[in-house]
């Protein structure tokens, strides 16, 4: 009942403001670039938004990441992130590199738990050239066996470095717990096992389910020309697949939010760090956005900035005038289906049980008090921080091949404008009354935690008898 209830609050008051986008926002808004899109024989999507410039940045977006693994071949999307530059059926690993380099390009890539990433920044006139290599190591990378077994050693050893860096820990355990024995729970590189174990073969078989034209987008910004993009993406990408390979199937498990805890006493460690949340919404449920304005109201702080206690944040007025916590941050995470809304904070063990308090204290009050006032200004800040996000080409380009992925389409500017002037309090309240109110919640915590509060003691304050 308050799902469709929110549904019928947001829509009349979004086209309201998408009709008097022109006449309220600046023409920085309303005349911003346009973003073209275009779709291939074989469902692969060009999208592209041209600019000025001298540089541009153009990438490949794939539907693919540790989620849609299985408990057998997890870590497979990150290991081939890794073998993507070990070299093709067309260069060498040293080729590869001293091509890039004579072009002055960039040439990266990154895996999540729902998306992998290739993507390389160059000088406009060497777009076609990025491209081609883009096409080159997603669709012939050699695998060769050598690669793969020294490879292995490098995984590990980074899978060692982001273990001593807590706050991924942190997160990993969230999902771990949150999302348990679901495709969410597993961890972006997969277990030290999966890592010594996984074959070629393993590998052949995951690009042949998910490397295919329907989940994926060639994204271009910056110097970038959309008929030209297309051409190219024609040329090069035009014989990708439509659908996975005879008999392989793309894993789709839906996703299971669980109220439970994950705690790992270490007094070892300097600092408690815990993290608290709510199952929240996909990217395209109707509370996506008033989320992202409950995210800027409780907002973040950090004993090391500038603000001290004059921040808008009512929570990090309390962190810091009571010195709670070394800092928080309030986190939204959003999938194809589900989310992760809730708070992330580093505090001292004597602290502990005060911080969880005023937290839950702060995220409740959502649900009852959020105020017009704080609301408008929560969106001034939320608007700003978009726009500073996309600044440069690769930024934008990032932005392009994740909506396109998440939502089908890209959003623009005006539209986000008006999407996030729809928000009210009365909005925002029902949102969180939805997400927070008497709900169950997902806790992982590291480090000195003896003082942290029981799981009932958290649930029962996610609600307030008397307000």
């Amino acid at each position: 009942m308050l799902a469709s209830s929110l549904k019928a609050n947001v829509r009349p008051t979004l086209a309201r403001a998408l009709g008097a986008a022109a006449e309220t926002f600046p023409a920085y808004i309303t005349q911003a670039p346009a973003t073209e899109v275009s779709t291939l024989e074989n469902g692969l999507r060009v999208a592209s938004e041209g600019g000025h410039g001298e540089t541009a940045t153009v990438g490949v977006w794939i539907d693919a990441g540790s989620r849609y693994e299985t408990a057998k071949n997890n870590g497979a999307a990150h290991f081939l992130e890794h073998m993507a530059f070990k070299g093709t059926q067309n260069r060498t690993q040293q080729q590869l590199e001293v091509e890039i380099e004579n072009i002055g390009g960039h040439l990266n890539a990154y895996t999540s738990r729902e998306q992998t990433v290739y993507y390389a920044k160059v000088f406009k006139q060497d777009v076609p050239q990025a491209v081609e290599i883009l096409a080159d190591i997603l669709q012939n990378s050699k695998l060769d066996d050598a690669a793969i077994e020294r490879e292995r050693d490098v995984i590990v050893r980074e899978a060692e470095e982001v273990d001593k860096m807590l706050d991924e820990v942190i997160f990993d355990r969230l999902h771990e717990t949150a999302y348990q024995g679901g495709g969410l729970a597993r961890t972006i590189l997969g277990p030290n096992e999966n890592v010594r174990s996984l074959t070629r073969g393993d590998l052949d078989g995951y690009i042949k389910t998910h490397y295919t034209a329907p989940r994926m987008v060639l994204a271009g910004a910056g110097a970038v020309d959309q008929n030209t993009l297309t051409d190219l993406a024609a040329k090069h990408f035009g014989g990708l697949p439509s659908a996975p390979a005879d008999g392989l199937v793309v894993p789709q498990e839906p996703a299971c939010f669980v109220g439970s805890d994950i705690r790992i006493k270490d007094d070892e460690v300097p600092h408690a760090h815990v993290a608290i949340a709510f199952e929240s919404a996909g990217w395209t449920d109707p509370k996506a956005f008033p989320l992202m304005i409950m995210q800027t109201l409780i907002g973040s702080w950090d004993r090391t900035g500038v603000m001290g206690g004059n921040v808008s944040s009512k929570l990090g007025q309390v962190v810091a005038e009571q010195e709670l916590a070394h800092s928080f941050t309030t986190f939204n995470t959003c999938y194809s289906d589900t989310g992760l809304f809730g708070v992330y904070g580093i505090a001292d063990r004597y602290k502990l049980q005060d911080f969880v308090w005023y937290t839950m204290e702060a995220m409740v009050r959502l649900v009852h008090k959020t105020t017009d006032e704080e609301v408008d200004r929560a969106k001034t800040q939320l608007k700003a921080s978009m726009l500073l996000q996309l600044d440069g080409s690769t930024a934008v380009c990032e932005d392009i091949g994740r909506q396109m992925l998440t939502y089908g389409r890209r959003m623009s500017p005006a539209e986000i404008f008006a999407r996030i002037d729809a928000v009210d309090a009365a909005t925002v309240r029902a949102a969180a009354d939805a997400v927070i109110n008497d709900q169950d919640h997902a806790l992982a915590a590291l480090g000195p935690i003896h003082e942290l509060p029981d799981y009932n003691f958290v649930r029962r304050r996610s609600y307030w008898l008397r307000y």
